[in-house]
């Protein structure tokens, strides 16, 4: 696995890659910060990275930058990589609920109830770029992020989202 680590506004993050994909980013410490990264091979130039930068930046200056510039890789069960993809649809400046995410799975996702969604929404190992940050609670509320409620509200912030808003939701979400 490659890995390096950078600045951001909110904190250091540390990356993880292989096969040219992003399988990992997190913020230092936070919860499920996977264990064993000091084994890692520190490879600030490895092809990704640059990608990863480029998006950081833009990311963090206000831009909407495209995800799909960075190839993700996240490693999961089949019902996370389903919440995830969910995840990727949720558009820059809005936010949804776990609820609706779970009724967007509906029969076919199984173990889709909101606190099983809400399970893998916190397990996301890509923050930031799969967007986690984007799902409330029920209410509108801010409500976990392995980060930090703190960064979670930054980064809605950031997107122009004031948490408790309706008016960013998604039309039926």
């Amino acid at each position: 696995m490659y890995t390096f680590i950078t600045e951001t506004p909110l904190g250091a993050v540390q990356a993880s890659a292989e096969n040219n994909a992003l399988c990992g980013l997190w913020f230092i410490g936070q919860k499920y910060f996977p264990p064993g990264t000091e084994k890692w091979l520190e490879a600030p130039d490895y092809p990704v990275f640059a990608s990863l930068r480029s998006w950081l930046k833009d990311y963090f200056t206000g831009k909407n930058p495209e995800v799909k510039k960075v190839p993700l890789s996240p490693v999961g069960t089949e019902f996370q990589q389903a919440v995830w993809k969910l995840l990727l649809s949720i558009p820059y400046g809005k936010t949804t609920t776990y609820g609706a995410l779970a009724a967007r799975l509906g029969p076919a996702g199984g173990k889709g109830s909101a606190q099983a969604v809400g399970g893998a929404v916190g397990h996301n190992p890509i923050s930031l770029l799969i967007p986690c940050h984007r799902v409330l609670g029920s209410d509108g509320n801010l409500t976990g992020y392995a980060g930090g409620l703190e960064k979670k509200q930054a980064l809605l912030e950031l997107e122009g989202v004031t948490p408790k808003e309706a008016q960013g939701r998604l039309p039926g979400m």
